[in-house]
């Protein structure tokens, strides 16, 4: 019962995901409505942006918007190093943790559009060399970046456990043990639970270090040919010593974790293992992930089957519905996309409305359990065309 309990903490705590993250939409109409009547979007973003830094939740962040009748716009606010004092801005670089599962899932996607993968790949034929379980020899690459292997978020170990605590006083990444080697060990002994849906950061890993194995390219590689070079981007890589101007970073700082260091203090960025790059390693900008959004809205040719691919969703849920790296909220006839990073002092989150065209992006330097800004502002804008184009409110019941 100890070990249990134990475990269920450490689950409850771990960081490094994006389903843990808490989200409200707004208890009624009266915000969208006064946008509908103003269109004042400087205001909306204020309003729920401005407290965050009045209040010390973060020392920064940076939001990003897509309509689809204008440009991407940006809102800055507070600073990116309280050292330093620089300011905030759309380049600003952040760690954006599980967002990095969104890259690392179209450039799957990719691949197998291109026919160089198949979804239905299991684990005995990837790695035909590593002593697996039964259960973990039918895990398929689509269960994988689909998060319904049964693989957990990480595994349980006593000195994954030690390292967290450590990590509750210092900021220091609790993830640093896990290689390849230790997650094959822990493939040889798995069992499947009855329930597979479940958000897995090693089944990140996994799917990462088997698509550089089949490729014979390093992720990196593969980011820059499918991605980067498509969509100009220029603020995200794997890497941040490979990347330009990498002064105009933001310092991390502790927010809801770790537990035992005061908010607003610095804490150490984390260096992920090569087992972990896939699932957590990325760095980016707000301008960066709102030109990312926006080709999943516009479907550039070289990519559009790809992104369709990773927004078909495997498994249908009331809500929180498994698509390839996004999780989907279905209501009123179309389904929002979004994704969080939560990782060392870092915040992130991306969201799309394909139906309306719109895209958010928010990034925080501070760890904070609840991404509401962005969700919000997305429900927000798709309430607003809801009434615009129907004279109806498109809101829903939100856990």
């Amino acid at each position: 019962m100890k070990k249990l309990s134990a475990a269920l903490l450490f689950t409850l705590l771990t960081t490094g995901c994006g389903t843990l993250s808490s989200y409200n939409v707004d208890p009624d109409d009266s915000q969208t409505l006064r946008y509908v009547a103003s269109h004042d979007l400087q205001f909306e973003v204020d309003s729920l942006a401005t407290p965050l830094i009045e209040n010390k939740v973060t020392p920064g962040l940076v939001v990003g918007i897509l309509l689809p009748d204008g440009d991407p716009q940006f809102y800055s606010y507070g600073v990116a190093d309280k050292i330093t004092q620089a300011r905030m801005n759309p380049d600003t670089v952040f760690h954006v943790g599980s967002i990095s599962k969104v890259f690392l899932g179209l450039i799957a996607a990719k691949l197998v559009d291109d026919g160089v993968l198949s979804w239905d790949t299991t684990l005995a034929k990837a790695l035909p060399d590593v002593t697996l379980s039964d259960d973990a020899k039918t895990i398929t690459l689509e269960q994988l970046a689909t998060n319904t292997s049964g693989l957990p978020r990480q595994p349980y170990r006593f000195k994954t456990m030690l390292y967290f605590t450590e990590y509750l006083f210092t900021g220091n990444n609790f993830y640093r043990n896990y290689d390849m080697q230790y997650i094959f060990n822990y493939l040889e002994k798995f069992r499947a639970p009855k329930e597979k849906a479940e958000y897995s950061n090693i089944g990140y890993g996994l799917l990462g270090y088997i698509i550089e194995k089949i490729t014979e390219k390093s992720l990196d590689s593969l980011l820059g040919e499918i991605i980067l070079q498509s969509l100009y981007l220029t603020r995200t890589g794997y890497r941040l010593e490979e990347m330009p101007d990498i002064t105009n970073k933001a310092s991390g700082y502790a927010g809801d974790q770790p537990k035992f260091i005061r908010r607003g203090q610095p804490v150490p960025d984390w260096s992920m293992t090569e087992a972990m790059k896939g699932s957590a390693s990325m760095y980016s900008s707000a301008r960066d992930l709102l030109t990312l959004a926006k080709a999943y809205i516009d479907e550039p040719l070289n990519l559009k089957t790809a992104i369709n691919d990773t927004l078909y969703v495997r498994l249908p849920r009331p809500r929180e519905a498994y698509a390839i790296a996004w999780t989907a909220d279905s209501f009123n006839g179309y389904e929002i996309y979004y994704m969080t990073g939560v990782i060392a002092g870092y915040t992130s989150f991306i969201g799309i409305n394909k139906k309306h065209s719109h895209a958010v992006v928010v990034l925080q330097n501070s760890f904070n359990w609840s991404a509401n800004i962005g969700y919000q502002l997305l429900v927000r804008l798709a309430d607003a065309r809801e009434i615009e184009e129907n004279g109806v409110s498109a809101s829903f019941d939100a856990e």
